[in-house]
């Protein structure tokens, strides 16, 4: 299923909207991900398009991205070290289970939105904001074409 043809334009919005939700309180970012193939781990995958989504460089190192490959169906979630050092492997592994079982189900954008505000949650309660935090990072989802992705090998 390519990447783009996995949500629906009005499935995009309401996850860009979960994302602006779960960053709001928080100093975290999330970004979502979508491409089409994935031929490496997932989660070392995941690993690459974090930094040069550049989302290590905000300001408290707890930028969180959710990586999804629609074809090969594979799923990581990566967080940066200020996150990941407040949470075990534990949550991360939890809310892939969230996500895979959702999927399984069809419920792809309901999939995605459960697991960024669960994650948003986490990054409140870790990260609060005092509501002057600046957006670090855009809240879009991203994605790969099938070209980039062909020469990322």
């Amino acid at each position: 299923m390519p990447a783009r043809k996995f949500l629906t334009e009005d499935d995009e919005k309401l996850i860009v909207d979960a994302i602006e939700r779960a960053e709001k309180n928080t100093t975290g970012e999330i970004r979502v991900h979508i491409e089409f193939k994935c031929k490496k781990d997932p989660l070392e995958r995941a690993k690459i398009l974090f930094h040069e989504l550049e989302m290590n460089q905000t300001e408290a190192r707890n930028g969180v991205i959710l990586y999804i490959a629609t074809d090969d169906k594979k799923v990581a979630i990566f967080g940066d070290q200020g996150i990941s050092k407040k949470v075990d492997d534990h949550f991360w592994q939890d809310e892939i289970d969230t996500l895979i079982s959702e999927f399984k189900k069809g419920n792809f954008e309901a999939g995605i939105e459960r697991v960024v505000g669960d994650i948003g949650e986490k990054l409140k309660t870790n990260f609060p904001s005092d509501g002057n935090d600046p957006d670090e990072l855009g809240n879009e989802i991203s994605f790969k074409s099938n070209r980039e992705i062909q020469n990322d090998d």
